[in-house]
């Protein structure tokens, strides 16, 4: 069978051979010969790992598509909110470009309810053994109304306890002993009183940190069916978890550090790092800057669990290419959806970001050994929910409402206001 991987399009040979019957064979060559289309691939990706990891990415495309001219847009700034203004604007216009960086999930249902993105799967995902290679979670994000219309790339897991070894041995703490969110609390009070560090590394200068510990905590000390449900707006069918969840995350408040409302996730993770904090919530991003440390090594210095109550799940948050319509370029961008979905892209890409892949089959060797179990802990998952703080389990309305009430919660602690935020939010 031919592909378009193999030949070009029968649109592009009938221009070729419209020419070639002017000008001669030699014609058909050199059109055969130029870059058929210009790919232009839109990211927030401008700096650090994922600056180093994009740059991995283009080069493996490149060499096997060197015939493709790649114009690399990216937008910078607002943790990715700037482009994500960008591209609503391109795309529902009818401008969109190639293909661009973009969480899946329900952060793409604005566009599959505007028909603004093509089913792909018979062009790229019966390719590359993808569906064979891909878990269910990473999967059903790829299809948020039913069918495939974008490519994960990567993923970063969200329940994570991360530690500073020193601090909980000073303080007398077995993080394998603690086995729920709610146990937690004495944990961090061990710290306290028995070091001089803060029991949790936290910020709470925006919303977003205490949305995703306190869904993580919804998932831990609840299960996955609750978890869903409430992504789902089933709010009021779950008031009692909902509200012991969040008095969990206020009472973890008392052991964060005292400057949480001035400094970032960074500074707060540098807490860790310098021995300020025990533990830190965070996405496995957190892990990228233990990496830059010299002498701050993995399992002896540093290490990491799941969330207590979160054995067994993995909680995704991905970055993805889909494949919008009206795509300027519908043959090299179908080209670059294959590759990001490829073991090669995967293999180059992840590494540098400090991800992991979500096909199942890419060889750990270029893994460091915190990523290596990543890797197993996600292929031996029971379950791969959809984080709700990254916009995959909810549309991109319903987050920044579920923000709004996040921020009112950091504000005033009021569990009972809160809760009343988080009904509405679904509304």
């Amino acid at each position: 069978m031919v592909t378009h991987d193999d030949t070009v399009s029968r649109r592009t040979y009938l221009r070729a051979t419209a020419g070639a019957s002017a000008a001669g064979l030699g014609g058909l060559t050199g059109l055969l010969g130029q870059n058929l289309q210009t790919l232009e691939v839109q990211h927030w990706w401008t700096g650090g790992d994922g600056a180093d990891a994009i740059q991995a990415l283009f080069e493996g495309f490149q060499e096997q598509y060197p015939n493709v001219q790649v114009n690399q847009n990216p937008v910078s700034g607002g943790a990715g909110q700037n482009l994500q203004t960008v591209i609503k604007k391109r795309v529902l216009n009818d401008n969109p470009p190639s293909s661009w960086q973009a969480w899946p999930g329900a952060n793409l249902l604005p566009y599959t309810r505007a028909n603004k993105l093509e089913d792909i799967e018979e062009s790229v995902w019966s390719r590359n053994s993808m569906k064979e290679a891909y878990l269910q979670g990473p999967q059903d994000a790829a299809r948020p109304s039913g069918n495939y219309v974008t490519v994960p790339l990567n993923i970063h897991r969200i329940n994570n306890l991360f530690y500073n070894v020193e601090v909980i041995e000073q303080a007398g703490v077995d993080p394998s002993s603690v086995s729920t969110p709610s146990d937690l609390v004495g944990a961090l009070e061990q710290v306290s009183n028995n070091t001089d560090a803060a029991g949790m590394a936290h910020q709470t200068q925006s919303a977003w940190s205490t949305l995703q510990l306190w869904t993580t905590v919804l998932l831990g000390e609840h299960g996955l069916d609750t978890y869903t449900a409430f992504t789902e707006g089933n709010v009021q069918q779950n008031e009692q978890a909902v509200k012991n969840s969040l008095q969990i995350v206020a009472d973890y408040r008392e052991f964060f550090n005292e400057d949480a409302g001035s400094v970032g996730w960074t500074e707060a993770n540098s807490k860790v790092i310098n021995g300020n904090a025990a533990f830190i919530h965070q996405g496995d991003w957190a892990a990228g800057m233990y990496r830059g440390q010299s002498g701050f090594a993995f399992s002896e210095v540093w290490d990491q669990a799941p969330f207590p109550g979160t054995q067994g799940t993995y909680m995704l948050n991905m970055d993805s290419f889909p494949f919008p319509t009206n795509n300027p370029s519908p043959e090299a961008t179908t080209r670059f959806l294959r590759y990001v979905g490829s073991v090669d892209a995967q293999r180059r890409f992840n590494p540098p970001k400090g991800s992991i892949p979500p096909r199942t089959d890419v060889s750990q060797d270029a893994f460091g050994p915190f990523l290596q179990r990543q890797m197993d802990q996600f292929q031996n998952a029971e379950s791969q929910p959809l984080s709700t703080a990254h916009g995959l389990a909810v549309d991109p309305e319903t987050l920044t409402n579920l923000e709004d009430a996040m921020a009112t919660f950091v504000s005033s602690w009021n569990v009972d206001r809160t809760y009343q935020g988080l009904v509405q939010a679904f509304q």
